[in-house]
């Protein structure tokens, strides 16, 4: 990753930490929000680690020893832009539609999805306010 492209990464890194841990909505129901996820955006990945609906680490490229996450989301570069837009094209607008119609593809323990899906949710439209770092 070039220099700029990490200072992009870090910046998103934390205006996403801080909107997740300051949204109230996840606040509100996220006391047992702990997992780990894979965000693979075709050009770069991300691994988030939840803990007690807080942040706990956001890792970047993550290598075959820290790459453990539960489950994973991936889809091309083209399709998370769309996914960050401030109003998404119908579609783009959750996991489930961009599942079934786009080139999302839901990997890994889908329970762990299920058991958490109302704060990844929410986690997830959170994007359309930090926009993605690819």
């Amino acid at each position: 990753m070039m220099a700029a492209e990490t200072a992009a990464a870090e910046r998103w890194i934390e205006e996403f930490r801080r909107a997740t841990d300051e949204d109230p909505e996840i606040q509100a129901h996220g006391k047992y929000y702990s997992c780990s996820y894979l965000l693979d955006m075709e050009e770069h990945s991300y691994l988030v680690k939840m803990h007690g609906g807080k942040v706990e680490e956001i890792l970047v490229d993550p290598g075959p020893l820290d790459d453990r996450y539960q489950f994973a989301l991936r889809a091309s570069a083209g399709t998370w832009r769309k996914f960050g837009e401030e109003v998404p094209e119908p579609m783009y607008h959750g996991i489930w539609s961009a599942s079934f119609q786009r080139d999302l593809k839901l990997e890994g323990d889908l329970l762990v999805l299920m058991q958490n899906l109302r704060c990844f949710t929410r986690q997830f439209e959170l994007l359309r306010k930090t926009g993605v770092p690819v």
